[in-house]
């Protein structure tokens, strides 16, 4: 029943624009690391200051309501760069703001995101500390 009522998805197509407009951002991205160097800044600064901008922009983009937009068309391609990391934070706070800033907007906030902070930080203490354990028997 479920096959009968749910409508064919264009696989292909749906690749191809979260390909592309992945790759956009992707561009956009590396267009901001070569524009802060080419302002004389190093490397790590350059780099730091892209993740930033990109950050803001895709808050600012789903706080204005246009990253949802995107979001349609390019599925995928917007949500693995760090702008969908922005959008997943910036939605719940705009979504639960009508509840108040503390039990709406900081309650809210992280509930998309806060799953994914966990598990990135618990796994990457795990791999730290193995590899220093690695690291101390000589192993590596």
């Amino acid at each position: 029943m479920t096959k009968k009522a749910s409508p064919n998805s264009k696989v292909v197509i749906n690749c191809v624009k979260a390909f592309l407009i992945g790759g956009l951002i992707c561009t956009i991205g590396q267009s901001l690391t070569n524009l802060y160097m080419y302002w004389q800044l190093d490397k790590d600064t350059a780099r730091t200051l892209t993740s930033v901008t990109l950050v803001f922009i895709g808050g600012l983009l789903t706080s204005i309501g246009v990253y949802d937009n995107i979001a349609k068309h390019g599925g995928a391609g917007t949500l693995v760069p760090i702008t969908g990391f922005a959008n997943s934070i910036v939605s719940p706070a705009i979504e639960f703001k009508s509840e108040g800033y503390v039990l709406g907007l900081g309650a809210k906030m992280f509930v998309i995101a806060g799953p994914v902070l966990v598990y990135g930080i618990t796994a990457s203490v795990i791999y730290g500390g193995v590899y220093w354990l690695l690291k101390v028997m000589g192993a590596i």
